[in-house]
């Protein structure tokens, strides 16, 4: 409870560093780009325009409303691989610094978490375009994803934390988490219908919080209904068994951390 306190008043004494560091995050990524932050927009759009044309023409996935369908899909696990991949660095990128000065070392994969949280503000944003483009009326449940939001930022940061930790003495992860990524994505129902794996195995989606999150999101877009009480048991546990080991994890070995980096 005391390291807890400890945390918050930290988090609270260090809020502008924070500020700071997501805005340095957003500034670099988008450094000599013409278009900067539209990039946002722009590239899951496209992206959604290859998916469509690849796996709706080609593979002939009839599912209705596509677009949105993929759409869903795609922005809450680029936000997954961007979050969590970038907190997965924070700590040897930000050696040098920590080395001269004391900075509680969570904010730095806390900070790759919040940059990633606003790319995928204006990624919702994109989304909203193309249903207006393609008819998809707005839902009023929509009104409901911050509520997944808070669910799988605790999932990411959770897990961000864990692979920060990981990478400080392990540095092989960094390779090794790139092919489980892509691993995870064919595993998910993304941009295929999730009738095919149901057919091949049921095990995959029930264990893959992915799954649970995107399923959630596509509910209050696509079809506008109101998660369930179990859904959103499943999607809270989630992220907060995740938050709570990624914390325990980072807190163990953070002290360890100077010898490494």
């Amino acid at each position: 409870m005391n390291k807890l306190k400890i945390m918050l008043l930290g988090f609270y004494k260090y809020k502008d560093l924070l500020y700071e560091l997501v805005t340095r995050d957003i500034k670099i990524r988008y450094r000599r780009s013409v278009l900067g932050l539209l990039w946002t927009i722009l590239n899951p759009i496209l992206m959604m325009l290859v998916m469509t044309v690849v796996f709706s023409q080609l593979f002939r996935f009839e599912i209705e409303n596509y677009p949105i369908y993929f759409f869903a899909g795609n922005i809450l696990f680029s936000f997954l691989t961007e979050s969590t991949t970038n907190s997965l660095h924070s700590m040897i990128e930000s050696s040098s610094l920590i080395k001269k000065v004391y900075i509680p070392k969570y904010l730095f994969p806390l900070s790759k978490v919040i940059s990633s949280l606003v790319n995928l503000f204006f990624s919702y944003v994109a989304m909203m375009i193309v249903m207006i483009i393609t008819n998809v009326p707005f839902k009023v449940t929509m009104l409901l994803s911050p509520i997944l939001i808070l669910y799988i930022s605790m999932f990411v940061i959770g897990l961000g934390l864990i692979l920060s930790t990981m990478m400080v003495f392990f540095r092989d992860i960094a390779h090794l988490y790139s092919v489980i990524t892509l691993l995870w994505m064919y595993l998910t129902p993304i941009f295929y219908p999730v009738s095919i794996l149901k057919e091949k195995t049921t095990l995959a989606l029930t264990l893959n919080p992915m799954y649970h999150f995107i399923t959630y999101l596509r509910e209050l877009v696509l079809y506008g209904t109101i998660p369930s009480y179990q859904d959103n048991i499943i999607c809270f546990l989630i992220g907060l068994t995740f938050l709570i080991f990624g914390l325990f994890v980072f807190y163990r070995k953070q002290d360890k951390f100077i010898l490494y980096i």
